[in-house]
């Protein structure tokens, strides 16, 4: 297949994109290379897709409403995963407008070109932050999520609504996937794993907050990917059981589909934090802070229906991933 990955420098996307290479479909990655972390890593990881002679990077900037439209006539995708976005729960807090342009502009422009180029499926990036204020667990797509607490995770609520009514207004088939914690080698600096290890190793100290107490279901960035493949090649199908007087929140009349997809193991942040001071040899010097304004205290996910419809099956445990981690860490900082 020919395949868009949108958002191809970030972590998620390099790491799908490879995935996709690998398994011999070609891809064309897209990106607009913006400065909100270093943009070194982002090119380090473009460079390792350009080893394989079938992808092909653009860079294009997803809020832009002649480029985006042009490279999709242009290019007659199959299928595209849209993981493209502006991501960062503390930075909406002070920049809510590059949330606008990338996760609500920039989506509209993706369910666009998709529509007026025939993609057959699109999967595009949500977030278990949109169940908010929810505290029922697990979190199930089955359940409403109408009260995110953060900008961001209110975005890309929306990015779930807009990509109902394409479904259901063009019969575009979507599957959206609600990430919980991605982490793992190549990943974001300014995610808890990636700052946690530069401050041990320097020696300084690391903010903890919540003192410590949250719990989240951290997920290994090869588990996700597994699952975003495993999506793409399952397109979204009506569900002819739905019923308007009881709606379904992950399932439609139109071939729409949510899932969440995540480890369904939850660890507590002291535990991860005292595996990352075993595998890096040194202990951290705790900040413990309460609880930050837009976090939620836990998240853990209910992952049975990604499991039932296209086989998903999370299987890196949190020790290995970390493990990992700090491999990758040491070596492309040379620390």
């Amino acid at each position: 297949m020919k395949v868009l990955v949108t958002g191809a420098a970030g972590f998620i996307g390099s790491h799908t994109a490879q995935r996709l290479l690998d398994r011999g479909d070609a891809v064309i990655g897209l990106d607009n290379l913006n400065d909100y972390y270093a943009v070194s890593l982002k090119q380090a990881r473009l460079a390792r897709l350009a080893k394989a002679s079938a992808f092909r990077f653009e860079q294009v900037d997803l809020a832009d409403r002649q480029a985006v439209p042009a490279l999709f006539l242009r290019e007659k995708f199959d299928r595209v995963v849209h993981l493209g976005a502006q991501a960062g729960v503390r930075y909406s807090l002070e920049n809510p407008l590059a949330y606008v342009d990338s996760n609500v502009i920039g989506t509209t422009n993706v369910l666009e070109g998709c529509r007026h180029t025939a993609v057959a499926h699109l999967v595009y990036a949500s977030t278990s932050s949109v169940y908010g204020a929810n505290t029922k667990m697990p979190f199930s797509v089955h359940d409403s999520a109408e009260h995110p607490l953060s900008f961001y995770a209110a975005t890309k609520k929306a990015t779930e609504l807009m990509a109902h009514t394409y479904s259901s207004l063009y019969g575009l088939p979507t599957t959206g996937l609600r990430f919980f914690t991605v982490y793992g080698p190549w990943g974001r600096p300014d995610m808890a794993l990636f700052l946690f290890a530069k401050n041990i190793l320097a020696g300084l100290p690391i903010d903890v907050f919540n003192h410590g107490r949250h719990q989240r279901d951290f997920t290994y960035v090869d588990d996700i990917v597994s699952g975003i493949v495993a999506a793409l090649d399952h397109a979204a199908t009506a569900n002819a059981a739905w019923n308007g007087a009881t709606p379904d929140p992950a399932t439609s009349l139109a071939p729409y589909r949510l899932y969440n997809i995540g480890n369904s193991r939850p660890v507590e942040l002291m535990r991860y934090i005292e595996l990352l001071e075993g595998c890096l040899g040194k202990a951290a010097i705790m900040n413990l802070l309460p609880l930050q304004v837009g976090d939620v205290p836990a998240t853990w996910a209910d992952v049975t229906d990604l499991q039932r419809d296209v086989g998903y099956a999370p299987a890196t445990p949190v020790e290995v991933g970390v493990e990992r981690f700090v491999r990758w860490y040491r070596e492309y900082y040379q620390v």
